[in-house]
């Protein structure tokens, strides 16, 4: 099973031995994980060191090394450079792809994100079915915003009237800011696994932005997260815990219904990073495979939403 490794002590040291990514603490061995199974890295303490050696072990695997600042989002990455014996093809598709595609893929990808927010509202017991009419009327390029539009609705009807989307914010804000940071470094090693450069955004385009195009790919999961920091509030959580990072790393592992039958959250970002380097070779859109909106029931259903389920349970023992 892949699992993403969080380091949150100050004062570990990383090193690849023997097949095994080790983690210590003054010479003594504190836990180790094979490299096999290690989908990420994400550090967020002081005083880690690692080893080159690790470093080289892990972009050989395609897992992706993130550092996060004290709001747990993302500052650096370190990423393979060779993910796919078609890359350069890829790579210069990608670039030279014509603000048209560029545009349509993203309206698919904002309509996807709209629908997955109305699934979110709807499992949460909360009226979500205008927001297929909401996706409805994304043009392409979404020019009206109507993200930013479904966006003013969906979240005060999630997390409450008072709720403001602030990444520099403690509480609910820190929790989506991390569960955020795990579905984003899945998301940019699908991509480079894919061929693609993470950083050439359809519509992100901040320059200093590594994650460009996977904070495009990541839209229609985002609210996978949103449902794991609501429930987790729910059960008065205020900051990010053992207990929030083992219920949003689950989420890689999760099974989700799909047009081809159940498929992991990894799997679907997968098949969607390589069905957008398809559109940029074909330039058509129609190639773009996004994971549909599961309907409401199926989501609701869905066992590691639950942050104390066995799945989520069952992940914090593998970690001990």
């Amino acid at each position: 099973m892949e699992r993403v490794v969080d380091i949150s002590v100050d004062g570990r040291h990383l090193r690849a031995h023997r097949g095994f990514l080790l983690v210590s603490e003054a010479g003594v061995e504190v836990g180790r994980v094979p490299l096999d199974d290690v989908a990420a890295v994400i550090v967020h303490a002081h005083g880690v060191t690692w080893t080159a050696n690790l470093v080289s072990a892990l972009a050989e695997r395609g897992a992706p090394l993130v550092f996060c600042g004290s709001n747990h989002a993302p500052v650096a990455v370190c990423l393979p450079i060779d993910g796919h014996h078609g890359q350069n093809a890829r790579m210069r598709a990608q670039w030279e792809a014509g603000r048209p595609l560029s545009k349509q893929l993203w309206r698919e990808i904002v309509m996807a994100k709209i629908r997955w927010q109305g699934a979110a509202l709807s499992a949460r017991g909360q009226s979500g079915e205008a927001f297929e009419l909401i996706a409805r009327r994304v043009k392409s390029g979404d020019p009206e915003n109507v993200e930013a539009q479904a966006a003013r609705r969906y979240w005060p009807a999630l997390m409450g009237p008072d709720f403001r989307r602030d990444r520099g914010a403690d509480g609910v804000n820190a929790l989506l800011n991390y569960g955020y940071t795990v579905l984003r470094a899945l998301c940019a090693r699908s991509l480079v696994a894919a061929g693609l450069h993470p950083s050439i955004g359809v519509h992100h385009a901040n320059r200093g932005n590594a994650f460009a195009l996977a904070d495009d790919l990541i839209e229609p999961f985002r609210p996978l997260v949103d449902l794991v920091a609501a429930k987790l509030a729910d059960r008065g959580a205020a900051e990010v815990n053992p207990e929030a990072k083992r219920a949003f790393a689950a989420l890689i592992a999760l099974d989700l219904p799909g047009e081809a039958g159940v498929t992991t959250v990894a799997m679907a970002a997968q098949r969607s990073a390589q069905s957008l380097a398809r559109a940029f070779e074909t330039g058509r859109v129609a190639e773009l495979a996004l994971p549909r909106a599961p309907s409401p029931l199926e989501l609701a259903g869905l066992a590691a939403m639950d942050p104390l389920s066995p799945i989520v349970a069952a992940e914090a023992e593998a970690q001990r």
